[in-house]
Parts: C-alpha cells; sequence; structure tokens
C-alpha cells in the first residue's frame, strides 16, 4: 500500500495520509518525498506543563520512499500543523491536505453522474476555500481542486505549492463518480497549477484544468486559480433584460475581435475605448468572436482549451466582467462567440484526457473533425453535455452575458457533415441526423432560457434543418436567432455584379423577403466574408472608390430596413480597404479621409434612425410588418413597407448607377411623408440627391396602394420615409 502510495497510484491516498484515530491514540501519515524532517505541531485537549500554551510537537519518522507518520498520545483528532525542514532552506510551516473532507457532496455526485449539475463549475475546477480555526487553530485558506477522469488510475496535483512535484500531492477518487478531489491548504488566488493523470493505458499526462476559470498566457499552458473580487453595476440593465423579448427589440450587432480592432489593449483598456465607440454608432449590441482561453491567435478562439478560462491575454477575468459591465451601464448588450462543436487537439488540454477519448468521441467517423482538424464532443455521454450546457451558463450567468452566438451548428447537425461517402454512419433510424447532437442543442436552449430569461440564443446554421427557432416543445431546436446565411451569400453576389448587369439578377436581393419569416433571423455579415481571399466589403463592390462607398451605404440602410436583427464585422463601419488579419488592427487611418468618415457617419444615422423606428424592429417575426411597394428589376429598384401598430416607414433603394426622377411610389396613406435618412446626403460623400426633407403623397391608387408620391431615387442611395 504504501509503495502504491509512493508511486502515485493509490486511489484513495486520505486512507493512508492525514490522521487516522485508533486505540486512544492518532496515527498520522504524511507524504513529503523530498524533506530532511517532518514534525508535527497539534494542539493538546489541556495545557500541560511540557506545553503550558496547549500545543505541543512530535517528529515523525521516515517510513517508505517520502511517507512519514508518527502517533499523537491524544484520543481524539487534535487541530494539527505539520512543519517541513528541506535541507540548505527555512522550515516551513504547513496545514494538511489529507486532514480535511471532500468539498463535493453526495448530491453533486450524484448529479455529475447523471449528467444533471447545472451549475457545474461551482464544484469542479479550482475554488478557494476558507476554514474557521475556532480559536483553537490558525484560520485556513486553500483551494479545493476536483477533476472528472473517471478512467484514470491516479490523479496527482501539480503546482506551485510543491515546486511542481506532483508526487507530493495524490488525490483521491470519490466513489465511482469519476471525480477526483484534493483540497490544498496554502493556496490562493494566482496559483498555478496541472494536473497529472494516470491515465488507463498506465501513461502519466500533465492536463490543464478543464475547468479553471484562469489560466496562463499563451504560450504557457498551466491553469491558475482565481477567486473574482468584482462587484457589479448593472443591476438596471439585468432586470430590464430579464423582462425584454429580444425578437420585440432593436437589435444591430457589431462583431468584434478584441486583439485586433485595437492592438495590445487589455479589458479595461478596451472598456476605455469600445465602449464610448459603440455609443457613438448607436449598435445595441456587440459580439466578442471566441474569448475562450485558446492558445493559437490565428485560430481567432475557434480552437478553445480552456472553456471556462476567459483569454487571459487581456487580463484576468475580473477585466472581462469590467468590459461587459461597462458596456451594459452605457447601454449596449454582449453576445458571446461559443464554440461547442469541436475543440483543439493540443494534447495538454481536453483531447485523451484520461488516457482514452473521454470528451471526444471515440468514434473516429463522428470524433474527428476532417474539415477543421479538431475533435468533436461526443455528445452521446451525458457528463460531456453537462460540462457544455453548463459551460453555456456559467458565460450567461457569471459575466452577464446576453446571449451566445452558437458557432457550427450545421456541422453538429448531420454526420455527413464534410464527409465523403463511406466516412459516415447513418443513425438508428437510417439517417443522417446526429440525434445526440439535436438532444444536446434542445437540452442547451431549454436550459437556457429557463434560467436565464431575456437572452438571444443564436445559431450559425447554413442548412434548410426545420425549426432551428422553433421551441423545443414543438420539436424544433429552441434557439432565438439564426443567421440567414442565404441572404448574406444571395446580396453580396448581387452586389459585387456592375450596376448595368444587376437587372438581369433582380431575384437574388428579393428573393430572401420569401422566407424571411420561416425563422428569426439575424442578417450576419461576419469576419466570414472579409478572410481567406475574400477580400474587404468595399472591395467586393464595382466602380470607382465614390461607387465603392455609394454602394456600401446603400446596402447597408437596405439591410437595416430588411426583416430581421443585423450584424457587420469591425471595419465594415471604416470601409475597409484590407482584408482583415488578426495580426493588425484596423485601418484607423482611414478616417483621415472624408468619404470614409462619411461611411461611418452614415452607419451611425442607420442606426440612430432604426432605434427610433418600431417598424423596423418591433414585428419582426409577424410577416403583416412588411408589404412590397416596388420590386422594380429594370431599374435596379426595391422599396418596402416597415411597419409596427400606426408606426410606417418605407424603404427605397436604387441600385443603379444613375437617379431615377419623379419615381412614383405606393404607399398607404396621403400627406407629408419625411425623408429621414438619404444614404447620398453630401455629409455622407454622396452626391446630395433628394427629396427637400420630405413628399407629399396624394390620394391616387398606384401598384395597389391608395395613394403615391413622386420621388427623387439617388443613385446607388437608400431612402428611408416616415409618415410625417
Amino acid at each position: 500500500m504504501l509503495a502504491q502510495l509512493a508511486r502515485g497510484e493509490h486511489g484513495d491516498p486520505h486512507a493512508v495520509l492525514g490522521p487516522h484515530p485508533h486505540d486512544g491514540a492518532v496515527t498520522v501519515r504524511v507524504l513529503k518525498p523530498l524533506a530532511g524532517s517532518v514534525t508535527v505541531r497539534y494542539r493538546l485537549p489541556a495545557p500541560t506543563r511540557r506545553a503550558p500554551d496547549g500545543w505541543a510537537r512530535a517528529a515523525l519518522a521516515h517510513e517508505h520512499e517520502g511517507v512519514w507518520v508518527g502517533v499523537l498520545p491524544v484520543a481524539d483528532v487534535p487541530a494539527y500543523r505539520l512543519e517541513i525542514a528541506y535541507e540548505g532552506s527555512e522550515t516551513l510551516h504547513r496545514d494538511d491536505p489529507y486532514r480535511f473532507l471532500p468539498t463535493l457532496g453526495e448530491r453533486d455526485l450524484h448529479l455529475i453522474g447523471e449528467g444533471r449539475h447545472e451549475r457545474l463549475w461551482t464544484v469542479l475546477g479550482a475554488h478557494v476555500h476558507r476554514y474557521d480555526g475556532l480559536g483553537v487553530a490558525p484560520d485556513v485558506t486553500g483551494t479545493a481542486f476536483a477533476v472528472w477522469a473517471p478512467r484514470a488510475r491516479a490523479v496527482r496535483l501539480k503546482a506551485d505549492v510543491n515546486d511542481w512535484d506532483g508526487r507530493e500531492h495524490p488525490m483521491r477518487q470519490l466513489g465511482s463518480s469519476g471525480v477526483w478531489e484534493l483540497f490544498v491548504p496554502d493556496v490562493g488566488g494566482g496559483a498555478t497549477y496541472k494536473y497529472v493523470i494516470l491515465g488507463a493505458d498506465g501513461v502519466w499526462r500533465e492536463k490543464a484544468d478543464p475547468l479553471a476559470s484562469w489560466a496562463e498566457r499563451p504560450p504557457q499552458t498551466a491553469s491558475r486559480v482565481f477567486e473574482s473580487a468584482y462587484e457589479w453595476g448593472d443591476g438596471e440593465w439585468m432586470a430590464d433584460r430579464a423582462a425584454r423579448a429580444p425578437i420585440s427589440e432593436p437589435m444591430s450587432v457589431y462583431e468584434l475581435h478584441l486583439a485586433s480592432w485595437r492592438r495590445d489593449r487589455s479589458y479595461a483598456q478596451l472598456a476605455d475605448e469600445l465602449v464610448p465607440y459603440l455609443v457613438d454608432l448607436g449598435f445595441t449590441h456587440v459580439e466578442l468572436m471566441p474569448v475562450m482561453q485558446h492558445p493559437f491567435g490565428g485560430s481567432w478562439g475557434y480552437h478553445v482549451t480552456g472553456y471556462y478560462a476567459p483569454d487571459s491575454r487581456f487580463g484576468d477575468p475580473d477585466g472581462l466582467r469590467l468590459l461587459i459591465d461597462r458596456l451594459h451601464r452605457a447601454g449596449v448588450g454582449v453576445i458571446l462567440d461559443w464554440v461547442p462543436g469541436h475543440f483543439a487537439t493540443d494534447e495538454w488540454a481536453l483531447a485523451r484526457f484520461d488516457g482514452a477519448p473521454l470528451y471526444e468521441d471515440p468514434n473516429p467517423q463522428r470524433g474527428w473533425h476532417t474539415e477543421w482538424g479538431s475533435h468533436i464532443f461526443d455528445f452521446g455521454r451525458p457528463e460531456v453535455r453537462n460540462f457544455l450546457y453548463a459551460n453555456a451558463l456559467y458565460w450567461l450567468e457569471e459575466f452577464h452575458a446576453d446571449g451566445l452566438r452558437v458557432d457550427g451548428v450545421a456541422s453538429m447537425l448531420y454526420l455527413d457533415y464534410a464527409r465523403e461517402e463511406g466516412e459516415w454512419t447513418p443513425n438508428v433510424h437510417g439517417g443522417r441526423e446526429n440525434l445526440e447532437a439535436v438532444q444536446f442543442l434542445q437540452e442547451l436552449n431549454a436550459t437556457a432560457y429557463r434560467r436565464v430569461p431575456g437572452i438571444a440564443m443564436i445559431a450559425e446554421e447554413s442548412t434548410t434543418w426545420p425549426g432551428v427557432t422553433q421551441p423545443t416543445s414543438a420539436g424544433g431546436l429552441g434557439f432565438g436567432f439564426k443567421w440567414n446565411m442565404g441572404w448574406m451569400h444571395d446580396s453580396l453576389q448581387y452586389l459585387r455584379r456592375e450596376p448595368v448587369h444587376r437587372s438581369f439578377h433582380h431575384h437574388e436581393l428579393t428573393f430572401s423577403f420569401t422566407y424571411a419569416w420561416s425563422e428569426n433571423y439575424v442578417l450576419p455579415l461576419s469576419h466570414d466574408e472579409v478572410v481567406h481571399g475574400k477580400g474587404s466589403l468595399l472591395r467586393k463592390m464595382p466602380g470607382d472608390r465614390w461607387q465603392q462607398l455609394a454602394n456600401l451605404r446603400a446596402y447597408y440602410a437596405f439591410m437595416w430596413a430588411h426583416p430581421g436583427k443585423q450584424m457587420v464585422f469591425m471595419g465594415d463601419e471604416l470601409g475597409q480597404e484590407a482584408e482583415w488579419a488578426e495580426s493588425r488592427e484596423l485601418d484607423w487611418w482611414l478616417l483621415e479621409h472624408p468619404e470614409h468618415r462619411g461611411l461611418r457617419d452614415a452607419v451611425r444615422d442607420v442606426n440612430a434612425r432604426y432605434r427610433e423606428s418600431r417598424a423596423l424592429w418591433a414585428s419582426d417575426d409577424d410577416p403583416a410588418s412588411f408589404a412590397w411597394i416596388a420590386a422594380d428589376a429594370p431599374r435596379n429598384v426595391a422599396a418596402f413597407l416597415r411597419r409596427s401598430g400606426e408606426d410606417e416607414l418605407v424603404s427605397a433603394t436604387n441600385f443603379s448607377a444613375v437617379p431615377h426622377h419623379g419615381y412614383r411610389l405606393g404607399l398607404p396613406g396621403d400627406g407629408a411623408w419625411e425623408e429621414c435618412l438619404n444614404t447620398d446626403a453630401e455629409a455622407y460623400g454622396g452626391s446630395g440627391a433628394g427629396n427637400l426633407g420630405a413628399v407629399t403623397a396624394v390620394t391616387g391608387g398606384h401598384d395597389g396602394w391608395p395613394a403615391h408620391a413622386d420621388v427623387v431615387l439617388p443613385p446607388l442611395a437608400t431612402v428611408w420615409f416616415r409618415r410625417g
């Protein structure tokens, strides 16, 4: 038994180490492999002549390969501490890890085994605890470590506290739960650690903590203990959010990559610079590309190693809390990009965690992502699903995120995703659907919406899977929104064409309106459209620089009026010249040029008019909120009505390169219609053609509408009219 303990292979070291009463005495065993001597200083039941202060000492004898033993002449286990002497160094005074009870209860272990622990992060990982000395011993501060490794033969803790010698801190397995646990005194916030796991294959592996709340800055790979001291100031925001339904609220989203918006900024510095920038531009939300710990910056955060640890490149976890809090207090919501479909292959992280596939599906046809070169989670294992949906709750509850954009949903739903024939096996019904992944997504969304009302769960899903945003009670996946990839593809395909050719492809502009209410949509112009040789949005536009910028201004206003919510990637508001790269910041110098400042100002005004106009967002899930006025292919015009209650707005876009004077628009009523937005305004760098601030509609039917007005539609421009 002692030899097994010394080798680190004993599954219950507490059965040997620590205090053990017997026959009116207490035997104490301590594992200190490199110590020169070990002494126990313990509390006597009453002071004696030899120990007037009530404390006595007992020197321990070396028993076997670093195991020290001694007998204390007391009937009950006393309060005690260890005095450990090493050659050439001062004596250390330490508490004994092996005298403490487990920090997980039976209920926690039961829920973990069932895969139903919704606050998993509160029991697994590293958590600072404090124990009262009750006046007979010093107070104890330490950290409880707990990790799930069901096939491990043994687990050790390797950390600062033991000079990275894991032999000193073997962990105990708690029953059949697969959880290994150890409370280590004198360890607090900032300490670094890893687990050393003896797998079923007999190989020791060093692993970062899957539920670590902090990690070393890459390229270092250890986990870190963290104890949050942050005091939130967004109580009003959180209370208001819980009472709102995002589908009926304005949502214009600015997608952001923290490392390349501005270079070399901390979370706190980003709070100082980003918050006023977003407020000035009027975006309702910011979507942060993955902020979970990842080793390779070039992955943009999509190859995660630390699902519960904010990216340490920008500071500690309270730094991220500060950034989100500041955004909330300024009225900006925060959506986090989240990656449950696959994970990084780094050997020190989740891969083959206990010596065999654990988090990844053991079937290579399901457990390996051929397109992205990464592992796929085992969605059929309850504990793995628990790890993931608890992780979603962690970001929503602990960091006050207002929603999650779930990456790669299509890759999760289909067994044949990115696989050739013969590389996948049908499900039990003979189909291509990944039934376990479907169950996970439904469980994820149902749990998230139940626990955190007012949030938005957003699916990046690029296929025709039915019911992505239908409730789980009706057989849907239960998301709040789905990215409209069809709209993105078709509209960009249309805009790439020279205006003279667009009339032959008008369906690319209008087709999205035929299915705009089949799901609750977000219209995404994401980072994926400006990388890998695709060029920036500006470069996609035809013509000279004036025409390119005019196209973008018209496109954004058309997009904001389209049914659904909107999202653009950082730099789109500047008319970013170069394709995005994570290694450099945006081309802020473009704002030295008035035409690019004009584009930014147009985005600001589009956001402002959008937020003022309930017609554009309050009834996004109602087809009655939309009606065509003109789908005029020969003249490249798309004009339509948006309405909610009594609020009505007409959006008219001219995607041809020439103005249309006296263009007759049918309208729902006569009287004054204010031109509340014109992307061709001189202030934006346009030609200045327009309608002198308003038009007057007169009674007289046109295209089925009871009134009409003859308007000016400037070239490559969108004009919005609101009833005066």
